[in-house]
This record gives structure tokens, sequence and C-alpha cells, in this order.
């Protein structure tokens, strides 16, 4: 048995009342949602399958529009005062079983007058109700489907929004974990600096790097080094040894020595 009634009067917006009514079949399931026109199988008897689907939905949206309490019946009289009135008995029916009955105003239709209502749908003006405006459609549709899957967890378990939002969360989530375990590398057609005045030309994947052109003293190797050149001009040279780079380097630089017409 569905999960939802959609109740709505003829003649007072029937057109939101079919927009609601598939949207939420959309959302959560059609057999979830009941709407008179879509959910009554050929042959079988209107006024049954009606009070039996109320009787056993856990809530009815009374969908009102500006002209619901003024729609007229055969007779000329307002439809809402006839007894046997079939959106009055829909209601009724519903707050006689403590149904969670909610309001859903159309449009320019205002909070509803109980001093316009039936004795036996008073309780109808005290009931917390939503709006729905054709011109935020889809806003207000979202709100209501969302209202509704907070208070009936039947609807929060089969919700397709829901579980779409989290699939695309979670294949969000691997995508990001993906690409945080693989290893960050620096290529040269990625970055490419030269380095004037330090040790030389950085070049090549990163991961392995190797020094070009250098412009100064390079320890890689085991154990301490002492650098103590004497340099001319800019300075240039390399001295190293092979091995895990690991010791001090501790480099002297010094002007060359003046020499003098004796030689001392």
């Amino acid at each position: 048995m569905p999960d939802v009634f959609v109740n709505y009067r003829t003649g007072d917006e029937e057109s939101a009342a079919t927009m609601i009514a598939r949207e939420l079949a959309r959302r959560f399931g059609r057999e979830r949602i009941f709407f008179a026109s879509d959910s009554i199988k050929l042959g079988h008897r209107f006024p049954t399958e009606l009070i039996r689907a109320v009787e056993k939905c856990e809530a009815l949206l009374a969908v009102v529009g500006p002209r619901w309490a003024e729609v007229r019946g055969p007779d000329g009289s307002p439809a809402l005062q006839a007894e046997q009135d079939w959106t009055r008995r829909e209601i009724r029916t519903a707050l006689e079983q403590g149904i969670l009955v909610i309001p859903v105003l159309v449009g320019r239709a205002t909070r509803i007058d109980p001093t316009v209502l039936p004795e036996d749908l008073r309780e109808l003006a005290d009931c917390q109700y939503r709006r729905f405006d054709h011109r935020n459609a889809e806003s207000d549709l979202t709100a209501l489907g969302d209202a509704l899957a907070r208070l009936l967890p039947e609807l929060g378990d089969v919700d397709q929004d829901a579980h779409e939002a989290r699939d695309r969360s979670e294949a969000k989530s691997r995508k990001k974990r993906s690409r945080n375990a693989e290893p960050t590398r620096m290529r040269t057609r990625d970055v490419e600096q030269r380095v004037r005045g330090g040790i030389g030309n950085l070049n090549g994947d990163l991961s392995g790097t190797f020094v070009n052109e250098p412009q100064g003293p390079v320890h890689t190797g085991r154990g301490h080094q002492y650098n103590a050149p004497h340099f001319e001009g800019d300075n240039t040279g390399v001295q190293f040894t092979a091995g895990d780079n690991s010791g001090t380097v501790h480099q002297r630089f010094e002007r060359e020595r003046r020499r003098t017409d004796d030689g001392r």
C-alpha cells in the first residue's frame, strides 16, 4: 500500500497535484504514492479503493489552491459543504485515523480559514503547511520530498535522490584517494628551472636528480670533504666523491697570492 496519499479538488490546481504526485513517484517509487487517476486499476471500485488507500497511508497531502473552498458542486453550493464530497471525505478519514495531514498551499492560496471549513475538517486549519509555486516548482518539490523523507523513514530508505547523491560522493572520494596515492613526479616537460649562481641546472625526473653545469662544490660521497682551491675568475669548478651523500662539507675560498719579482 502507498505511504503518501495526494488529495486534491477537481477544478482547483489539478496540474499542481499531478506534478507533486509524479515527482514523488519518481523519487520514492510509484507504488508508494497514491494519486487517484493513476493508482486505481481498471475495474476496481472507486470508493473502496480511495478509502482503503487513505486508511493505509502514512501521510496525506491536501493540495489547496486559491479556489479550493469556492468550487461549486452540481447543485451550485460549495462542494466542500457536501457530506459526500470526496475531497472532504478523504481528509476527514485521515484526521479521524490520526494520519499525518500536510496542507500544500499552491500559488496565491492563503492559510486555510477555519470559518469556511465544515466542523469535521476544522482541524485542517491547524496543520502545519508547505507552499508550492509553479515559478519555483523544482526547489519546492525538492523541499517537499526532503521533508517527507525525514518524516517517514520508509521513504528515506528508498529515496532515489539520496542514493544518487551518496554514489556521487563516494565516487568523488574514491577518485581523490586514488589521486593522492599516486607518487608525485616532476619531469622536465612539467618544470624547467635554471639556477644560476647555485649548484647548477636541475634537469630530468626529480625523483632521481642530476646536476648539469655545476657552479660550485658538490659533495656526493661518504665522509668529510675539504675544498680549498685557489679559484680564478668566477670560481667555477666541482669536486665530488661517489657514495651515499653522508658527511660534512668544509670549504675555504682564498684569493690567489700575488707573486713578487724575487719569487718570495
